[in-house]
């Protein structure tokens, strides 16, 4: 295949895959705890030979995870937490424990504090967080001790990866770590709020706006190279 229909070809693939990441950010505006993914994109040049230029390629190698803060959002929620600085919640899914910052969280039938999907919250030690039936005014103060009527029962857990770039997005708003995660005590969590999305809705859009001209651009060249190619071919076989 011609190098440059197949770094076009390898640089369209890369910005498919931006597209997605793209869409996907704006699909999660909305969605308490999201956090922003972008495309990271590496350049590779090889030497092709003493009299011929050299080859740069670009390829999408991994997504970027935005760990920047989104904005706190008050519910008035018992259970709904939000975290204030660094760090992410642990639940406890069929697939080991997962790290999220979505914090809305309710009392499952057994009394233990679950997301949405059923998945435990997890304390600091890595247990399950159980609330009384009976258990009256609940207080969860910054740092993640929780109180029925004045009498402490656990402490919400906060973790965080080793390395950022360990983090692993397996879905929704929740990530697994290469490594295990280790406790910090330096994050702050704010009772009957939720932490917004940390997606920007103009910069999602304008960049859509630039990877599918980009992608509209590399098209037209691959179409105009098709074109060539035939018509050299059409001719060489008359």
């Amino acid at each position: 295949m011609d190098n440059a229909v197949y770094t076009s070809l390898n640089r369209q693939s890369g910005l498919m895959r931006e597209m997605q990441a793209v869409a996907n950010n704006i699909t999660n505006l909305s969605t308490a705890g999201f956090r922003r993914e972008g495309v990271i994109f590496a350049e590779h040049v090889a030497a092709l030979g003493q009299d011929e230029p050299s080859l740069s390629m670009a390829t999408a190698e991994g997504r970027m995870i935005d760990l920047s803060q989104g904005v706190l959002q008050q519910t008035g929620g018992t259970f709904d937490l939000a975290i204030e600085g660094g760090g992410f919640f642990m639940v406890a899914t069929p697939d080991g424990n997962q790290l999220t910052r979505a914090g809305a969280f309710t009392r499952s039938p057994e009394g233990e504090l679950v997301t949405a999907d059923g998945f435990r919250l997890l304390d600091g030690g890595g247990g399950p967080i159980s609330v009384p039936a009976d258990a009256g005014n609940i207080v969860v103060a910054q740092d993640g001790t929780l109180s029925a009527d004045g009498q402490p029962l656990a402490q919400v857990g906060l973790f965080a990866p080793e390395d950022p770039g360990d983090l692993i997005h397996v879905g929704g708003t929740r990530f697994q770590t290469r490594r295990e995660p280790l406790p910090m005590e330096e994050g702050t969590i704010f009772q009957g709020f939720l932490e917004g999305s940390n997606v920007n809705a103009v910069a999602e859009i304008t960049r859509m706006i630039e990877v599918q001209r980009a992608y509209e651009m590399g098209q037209g060249f691959l179409d105009a190279e098709d074109g060539r190619i035939r018509s050299v071919t059409q001719t060489l076989g008359r």
